[in-house]
């Protein structure tokens, strides 16, 4: 029988993946990727979103790789999910965006992603231009999952 990696296990694991990265802010990266936890945990999540939550930029970042992702200790499903988050160099928006809109499961996660990304509070401290740009960016994001503005 094969055992899955626990969700402490997973977060413990993404934290020293992530360890020596820090947001556009200069906070911890891991900081982010707890937010996103929680904020799936709080919109109902499962325990798969949950482990995709901790993993969500994982390979996209290269903390992970996906050779690492094929072979982990994960299910199919929460493996489905980061595979769907993790952008492509290049990808059309559009593209990602039909990615996670036909991943069972990958919407709830980018959704909790997108509001921790767009938190006033995140966003006033980074530069003008830059807030500017982000915002704009997560706001085509959310038109383009079909979620509120």
């Amino acid at each position: 029988m094969i055992t899955t990696l626990t969700l402490p296990e997973v977060e413990a694991l993404a934290r020293a993946a992530h360890a020596a990265q820090t947001d556009k802010a200069g906070r911890p990266y891991a900081e982010h990727l707890a937010a996103v936890a929680h904020g799936v945990r709080a919109r109902g999540g499962d325990p798969d979103q949950i482990a995709a939550a901790w993993l969500h930029d994982a390979v996209e970042d290269h903390a992970l790789t996906e050779e690492w992702l094929a072979t982990a200790a994960l299910s199919p499903r929460t493996k489905a999910i980061v595979r769907a988050l993790t952008k492509h160099p290049g990808e059309p928006p559009e593209s990602y965006a039909h990615r996670v809109l036909t991943t069972p499961g990958a919407l709830l996660v980018k959704e909790a992603d997108l509001a921790h990304n767009a938190d006033p509070g995140r966003l006033a401290v980074l530069d003008e231009d830059t807030r500017k740009r982000l915002t704009e960016k997560y706001a085509r994001m959310r038109a383009l999952l079909g979620l509120p503005a």
